[in-house]
């Protein structure tokens, strides 16, 4: 793997050499818009529709509409004045014990590595970590813009997650979850049996796949053979006919468990 970031992890007086690498490489086939006459690849246009006409990137600025209606324009100089300053470092902020971060925080995961592949400062954090059940807070400057991140063991290296900052976060509140309509036992008791019914001892990812993106590279492999291309299935369960919420828990504890 090719590292997208490299520098030193910081906390106290220790520096620690680290290369980040991504961790997570999604496998959707990235469709063009053609032309359906003659399969062209399709281009988009800077069309202005008060100057009727295409303008070029040397003639445009950045800008915001803002609320009074007038148009808030700021400059690439100016903008690249106000760009965090590229650090080659991670600065821990602070632990936390692991697990405490609540998901709907983490965004991207990063492998972290040390830049040599024998050394101790690295083995030692990631050993100390792993004792003390803790993770580390930390930030840092990747691409022109300031991450606050999540450091923990993972394995024999390290994963760096990268936090939503706590204004990105919706409120749940707009949901307007507030009145629980009541739960009776038994519906509740039946519901306990169902989850325990399709409980595993230990979850394993890789069972799990994308059939419509399987059933896609069949057809691209079909198509490059050139034999003819087979019409896909339909991967979409049939819908159920809405039952009484008691009979239809009854209804799924008898039901055979799905492999």
């Amino acid at each position: 793997m090719q590292a997208i970031w490299q520098g030193d992890i910081s906390f106290g007086l220790v520096n620690i050499p680290v290369k980040l690498y991504a961790a997570i490489k999604e496998h959707t086939l990235g469709f063009n818009i053609l032309c359906k006459k003659c399969h062209s690849q399709l281009h988009y246009e800077r069309w202005c529709p008060q100057c009727k006409k295409e303008i070029p990137w040397n003639e445009t600025v950045k800008g915001l509409k803002l609320p009074n209606g007038k148009t808030f324009i700021i400059d690439q100089e100016e903008l690249q004045k106000l760009k965090p300053e590229k650090t080659d470092a991670i600065d821990i902020v602070e632990f936390v014990p692991m697990q405490q971060v609540n998901p709907i925080y983490l965004n991207n995961h990063y492998y972290m590595a040390p830049a040599k592949k024998d050394e101790k400062s690295f083995f030692l954090f990631l050993e100390a970590l792993k004792k003390e059940a803790k993770a580390a807070i930390g930030r840092f400057v990747m691409r022109d813009k300031e991450y606050t991140c999540l450091i923990e063991p993972y394995e024999n290296a390290l994963l760096l997650t990268t936090l939503n900052y706590a204004y990105e976060i919706r409120p749940i509140e707009k949901l307007g979850l507030k009145k629980i309509p009541k739960i009776h036992p038994a519906e509740l008791k039946l519901a306990r049996m169902l989850i325990n019914k399709l409980t595993k001892k230990a979850f394993d990812m890789g069972t799990f796949k994308d059939t419509f993106v399987e059933q896609l590279k069949k057809k691209i492999e079909q198509s490059k053979k050139g034999k003819k291309v087979k019409e896909i299935e339909a991967t979409k369960p049939k819908r159920k006919k809405n039952e009484p919420l008691l009979d239809a828990l009854k209804a799924s504890l008898i039901a055979p468990t799905k492999t």
